[in-house]
């Protein structure tokens, strides 16, 4: 070899290959290090913001809101990409995305050099990696920006796999105005999920982020039509399709619009937005009965409008699954004369007398009641507070099941004192009455009668325990929730109050329900507010539970306003329209649930002297067994003047004759009214027996009360004390003085001392009670 070709070909030697080779890795590696040193200092901004979207029990979408930078970006999830959108995507935009580790250096050449020899910008080399990095963090186009975009690239592909960046892509793609990503683009444009989009559709959506500003959609049909059909050509050329594919999409034609996103259940959307941090939100509201029920709601407040009544709210769960399948939070959510935004179904209100049928199922369960046992509906006094009844009058003693029918007060009241109002409110709380849970330590016995805080949310949810077998479930709003379970009442205790309920025969029964209209078979009841504030009626079935709620948002009480007469109709209505002529069976009792016979006098097994029995349920080894004894005999004298206890009567000259016995406050209230009742006959005045057993019941003042008393003019204060029947007569002693005697019933006062003051009271038959108060003087 001449000299000359040695020296233009300098020898390669075998060192000269290992020190390139060793150069070539330590830059390598330094390159490396030092992408992971900038990687670190300059992380990849990749917290995409997506619209939530809420779906129905279908899958469907009934509801979306914007990004926080009032885009429609809806996120494509990576099984919603199809491979026909993925091979579209990919071949239109990017054919060797799944080779190039973000970059293509071909295609950056190649770009080069056409701009040089045009002299101007003719083609782009960007990747779908890069066009990633580009929507990620918009700059002005420069050189600079171009070096910032290939780093990103690199990110992308450091941290991602192809089809998250692909899918990244297709979240972050604009089609024009404030839509992005294809997914909201197939919604809002073709009204389906990307993954049921034509080749034609792709083609069409691809073409547009090139020129999102003059191709249209429903403005350009005939120019996006145009340049699809050109691209679909070129997947023909290139072999990407079939001839009869692509005749087939260029025979589609393109007739689509921008559509409007739905708005649907607009209030339980907002709340579970709120609650949730999922941007797909599935619930399991039935779109069709949502609908209904919005329309049957809105239909039914526009006649209420000329009484003052301006909203209402239902819920309706399905007592099998548990899931709220309708949700309406007013009737009408654009309607601003009362605040038609404000959810009804979530706020918090006074619950009227809905929470008495768990009281009274709590009540036969402790075994206290069963349903023909009597309660007294008489004026009482509990450390001063004295409930009255909805209609301001007094019933005398009544069994259970009429104290419920009629959402009698009295004896409700009386049935939590003798529950305990802990036991209410404990299982209140476990059924996720939240205001209640809160409030707990300062509730009183008012909490049966309204006197505390409860949605209609809640309040469906709890009487949907009752026919579920007394077991609440929490109402499942979403379709992966899991429901906890707790058992409230015994199934025997809900089947004795579903029987009650269930009856139609009762006051509460709307007025204005004709005899035409169909009754559905269920069991409800109604509330109403103090003030007529709120009207609630709560029913159900083996299928559903329903809650509606009828009053305004902005608290104003209406005269007409109640329960019975406004809420229930539109239960009703709803129940026909969800449940019409349900052919699911009533339900059947429990094998807990026995009948027995009792007294028609006291609900209680009958004693040796009871003649007028009847039939009542009962939970055996569980209610009461205590024998009726209304009925006493008494040894008299012939003529009926005197009563003689075992001590005192003599071996001969009596008769003996049956009375009645009432409790004390019975009696109280036959006096009160003119009502003539049988009375014992004063004891035998000589026996000096001391008898045991309860004495006196001062029920007025109220022990350890305190009273204020003025200076100027103290007015004295009433002695009020109930007694058993045997007593005739009862003596009052003030701060350990003798004050004064006086017959059974008879109305005593006294102007007590300031300070501390003792109040005894004493009857005929040796018995006595005491209490203390405190007086304090001033000036009023």
């Amino acid at each position: 070899m001449s000299p000359y070709r040695s020296n233009f070909f300098p020898k390669v030697t075998k060192q000269k290959i290992v020190l390139l080779v060793k150069r070539f890795i330590i830059l390598s590696v330094a390159f490396f290090f030092l992408f992971l040193s900038l990687n670190v200092l300059f992380p990849l901004p990749d917290k995409i913001a997506y619209s939530t979207i809420i779906r129905d029990a279908n899958g469907e979408i009934i509801n979306a809101y914007l990004t926080p930078d009032d885009k429609w970006r809806m996120k494509t999830e990576l099984n919603e990409i199809s491979p026909l959108l993925r091979k579209t995507i990919v071949a239109k935009e990017d054919k060797y995305f799944y080779s190039h580790p973000g970059i293509n250096l071909f295609a950056i050449g190649r770009a080069a050099f056409n701009n040089l020899l045009h002299m101007k910008r003719t083609s782009g080399a960007s990747t779908i990696t890069m066009q990633v990095a580009r929507a990620l963090e918009p700059r002005k186009r420069n050189l600079l920006t171009k070096l910032i975009e290939t780093f990103r690239a690199f990110q992308l592909e450091w941290k991602y796999s192809k089809d998250e960046i692909l899918q990244m892509y297709l979240n972050l793609v604009p089609y024009g105005s404030n839509i992005e990503g294809v997914k909201a683009a197939s919604l809002l444009y073709f009204n389906k999920e990307p993954d049921h989009l034509s080749l034609a559709e792709i083609t069409a959506l691809s073409i547009i982020p090139n020129r999102p500003s003059s191709l249209v959609v429903g403005k350009s049909n005939n120019a996006i039509t145009k340049e699809r059909n050109r691209w679909l050509q070129k997947f023909a050329d290139g072999g990407v399709f079939t001839k009869k594919e692509i005749e087939d999409a260029e025979a589609e034609p393109l007739t689509s619009v921008r559509r409007t996103v739905s708005h649907f259940i607009p209030h339980l959307a907002y709340k579970l937005r709120k609650q949730s941090e999922s941007i797909n939100i599935k619930t399991n509201v039935v779109l069709n009965t949502q609908l209904k029920i919005e329309k049957l709601t809105e239909d039914y407040v526009r006649g209420l409008k000329l009484k003052g009544i301006r909203n209402a709210a239902v819920v309706v769960i399905d007592n099998k699954t548990h899931k709220v399948i309708s949700y309406v939070g007013s009737a009408g959510f654009t309607d601003t004369t009362d605040g038609g935004q404000v959810n009804g179904a979530a706020a918090v209100r006074e619950p009227g007398s809905t929470l008495k049928p768990l009281l009274y199922g709590l009540c036969i369960d402790e075994g206290l009641l069963t349903p023909k046992m009597m309660l007294n509906d008489v004026p009482v006094n509990y450390a001063g507070y004295a409930p009255e009844n909805y209609d301001k009058e007094f019933h005398g003693a009544v069994t259970t099941e009429y104290a419920l029918e009629h959402s009698l007060n009295i004896p409700a009241v009386r049935g939590l004192k003798l529950l305990g109002k802990e036991k209410l409110i404990q299982k209140l709380v476990a059924a996720d009455f939240k205001q209640i849970q809160k409030d707990q330590n300062k509730l009183g016995l008012s909490v049966i009668l309204g006197g505390c805080g409860a949605s209609l949310e809640e309040l469906t949810g709890l009487f949907s325990a009752f026919a579920n077998n007394g077991v609440y479930f929490s109402p499942q709003y979403l379709q992966d929730a899991k429901s906890k379970s707790v058992q409230l009442l015994s199934p025997e205790a809900a089947y004795l109050i579903t029987d009650i309920l269930s009856k139609v025969n009762r006051p509460d029964f709307p007025l204005n329900w004709t005899a035409t209209e169909h009754m559905p078979k269920i069991a409800w009841k109604t509330g109403t507010s103090y003030g007529r504030r709120d009207a609630w009626s709560i029913g159900y079935n083996k299928a559903f539970t329903v809650g509606v709620w009828c009053g305004n948002f902005s608290g104003a009480g209406v005269p007409e306003l109640s329960g019975a007469n406004i809420a229930t109709p539109l239960l009703f209505k709803i129940f026909n329209s969800i449940d019409y002529d349900s052919d699911e069976e009533w339900f059947a009792p429990p094998k807990g649930c026995e009948l027995r016979q009792v007294c028609s006098e006291t609900g209680l097994p009958p004693g040796p002297n009871c003649t007028n029995l009847i039939s009542d349920y009962f939970i055996p080894l569980v209610s009461s067994t205590k024998v009726c004894g209304h009925l006493q005999e008494v040894k008299v004298s012939p003529d009926s003047s005197l009563s003689y206890c075992q001590a005192c009567a003599p071996q001969t000259g009596y008769i003996k004759k049956l009375y009645k016995v009432f409790d004390p406050e019975l009696q109280d209230y036959f006096r009160a009214t003119g009502m003539p009742y049988q009375i014992i006959p004063p004891h035998n005045p000589q026996c000096e027996r001391i008898f045991k057993g309860e004495g006196p019941n001062i029920t007025f003042p109220v022990n350890g009360a305190e009273y204020f008393i003025d200076k100027k003019h103290p007015e004295p204060l009433q002695l009020i004390a109930a007694v058993p029947a045997d007593v005739s007569k009862v003596y009052w002693y003030i701060n350990e003085r003798f004050y004064k005697a006086a017959n059974k019933g008879e109305k005593q006062f006294f102007v007590p001392e300031e300070g501390a003051v003792k109040i005894s009271c004493s009857d005929d038959k040796g018995r006595s009670k005491t209490i203390r108060i405190n007086v304090r003087r001033i000036a009023l």
